[in-house]
């Protein structure tokens, strides 16, 4: 199927919404076309709003409109909404449990060129740590804009981490159904299970065709609250889990994984991929992903070595 961004189909499910739900607005940070809110903006124009290069006050807004019974979206690149509205996000938003949804684009290593200051490799950590917040990451663009639409009926703070880059299709848009705080078996296998997040589901399935034998992966989509009973049960099952994700080990999917396997007393080993706590650099999606270790090739390398 062809390849879409997730901040892409954020966009058009935004559209949609607007016009299905006259309690949705949606605050940018003068990235509207970047992050893709412009198409909300085309079909709604009174209910968009440009905040301008100032995330802080943008998440204070979102937090009035909240409290005034409005559902708002509000969107910048992953690195600034999480990095300099974290103030905002944990007093204005969390603390009062209000109803805004940050949806965040080009998380991760494959913003590219931009490089380390605009890789958000530590977003999951912040938003994960947070009382009341929930944190979802889509894998294609089909579970984007499934999650986008479902966290409007989802109450409270929501965190929505999207990507910039166009990825694989690997759900089909006419049967799948997203359930909240439930990972999806992508693949039944034996041995080890690759459990990923985002992007690197995609990275999970192509490294599983690459094994002398059939790997489980599993797609954790939303990552607060974590799927504890598919977790607990593929620790039961499997002799090795390890987690794949486009973000520091530390604080991210990995760990939330490590935590629920912490309570068990049935537990297999679990190992790690993601950054190893370092910042991101400039380069082609591509390269980024080989450099760090996060590509198919060598994911299928190192769990042949378990």
């Amino acid at each position: 199927m062809a390849k879409e961004a997730t901040r892409a189909a954020y966009g058009k499910a935004l559209a949609e919404l607007v016009q299905e739900n006259e309690n949705v607005v949606v605050l940018d940070a003068d990235l509207a076309g970047s992050t893709k809110t412009a198409e909300a903006k085309k079909v709604c124009p009174e209910r968009h709003f440009d905040m301008g290069i100032a995330e802080g006050n943008m998440m204070a807004v979102a937090a009035g409109m909240a409290a005034s019974h409005k559902i708002p979206y509000a969107s910048a690149f992953a690195v600034f909404a999480t990095g300099r509205a974290y103030d905002q996000i944990r007093n204005s938003i969390c603390y009062p449990n209000l109803n805004v949804k940050v949806c965040a684009t080009h998380a991760g290593l494959t913003v590219g060129e931009d490089g380390a200051s605009h890789q958000s490799l530590e977003d999951i950590a912040l938003m994960r740590a947070l009382p009341n917040m929930k944190v979802f990451q889509p894998c294609d663009g089909v579970e984007a804009r499934a999650i986008v639409k479902a966290v409007a009926d989802i109450d409270g703070p929501c965190y929505v981490r999207l990507g910039r880059l166009a990825v694989d299709t690997v759900n089909d848009p006419d049967t799948y159904k997203y359930e909240f705080g439930k990972g999806i078996v992508m693949k039944k296998g034996a041995k080890v299970a690759i459990i990923a997040t985002g992007m690197m589901v995609q990275e999970a399935l192509k490294a599983a065709e690459q094994l002398d034998f059939d790997p489980t992966v599993i797609n954790i989509n939303t990552i607060k609250p974590i799927d504890k009973d598919l977790i607990i049960e593929t620790a039961k099952t499997h002799d090795a889990i390890v987690t794949v994700e486009e973000h520091n080990v530390i604080g991210g999917l990995g760990g939330a994984v490590a935590e629920v396997l912490a309570d068990q007393k049935e537990r297999c080993p679990q190992y790690m991929m993601g950054v190893k706590d370092e910042f991101g650099q400039s380069g082609t999606p591509a390269a980024l992903l080989d450099a760090y270790g996060l590509d198919a090739a060598h994911i299928a390398e190192f769990i042949q070595k378990l």
